[in-house]
């Protein structure tokens, strides 16, 4: 982790989001005052869980990875973090320490804003406060899905799933498979490395998808799509 100096035109991190654009020129200030400008070099962590939380990260370039951890050397991975995120919104709500980890797939560019800057913003400011909380709320739905996904389907189930959302993720980020590994994969799935690996071979001769190196390609979103539903 880099601090970034505000005069460093290279690095400068430009809030253009449009819940910032909500906020009077009094709050942007607030703003202002209460950020650090970083930058996360590939494989740092942005959070980790279970640590002290006295700020909020907006990303405002590069991927992050967000998974949480047993204690011990297992990890379920929960989803991507692109540009235009927050990290760490349940520190302004609920909790004092992170309750996930989250790492830099590529190098990012973040901003921290100090956490209670952010929840005098969401008491005086009813448009902000809404933008922030309909985005809290989607992260714990994905949380819901997250668990349906590992309490209730098998294994191949699993992994389809996790095909087809980080399709999508590709359709913005055509890198995103050759940033993860086949551990990465199966941490999303929620299996181990070596089944997950089986898994894709076995796809891959079922001509759902292909195998480039590190990348790869989704060919029958349907048929995985099936597979994701029965599984």
């Amino acid at each position: 982790m880099i601090p970034i100096p505000e005069t460093d035109q290279d690095f400068f991190c430009d809030i253009q989001a449009p819940c910032f654009q909500m906020l009077t020129a009094q709050e942007v200030e607030l703003v202002k005052e209460s950020k650090t400008q970083v930058l996360f070099r590939k494989g740092d962590n942005l959070t980790k869980q279970g640590t002290f939380a006295s700020y909020v990260l907006f990303v405002i370039n590069g991927l992050a990875k967000q998974y949480i951890e047993d204690g011990r050397t297992r990890c379920f991975s929960i989803r991507i973090i692109g540009p235009g995120e927050f990290v760490g919104l349940s520190t302004v709500f609920t909790a004092k320490t992170f309750n996930y980890s989250s790492v830099a797939l590529t190098d990012c560019q973040v901003v921290l804003v100090e956490k209670v800057a952010i929840a005098k913003l969401v008491q005086q400011n009813g448009p902000f406060g809404y933008s922030l909380t309909k985005r809290y709320s989607e992260q714990n739905a994905n949380l819901f899905e997250t668990l349906q996904k590992v309490l209730f389907k098998q294994m191949n189930g699993r992994m389809a799933e996790t095909l087809l959302y980080l399709d999508e993720v590709k359709s913005l980020h055509p890198e995103i498979f050759q940033l993860l590994s086949r551990k990465d994969l199966a941490d999303f799935a929620g299996t181990s490395t070596e089944s997950a690996v089986k898994l894709l071979k076995s796809f891959e001769k079922d001509g759902l998808i292909k195998l480039h190196d590190k990348d790869l390609e989704v060919l029958d979103k349907s048929k995985l799509d099936q597979i994701r539903k029965i599984g």
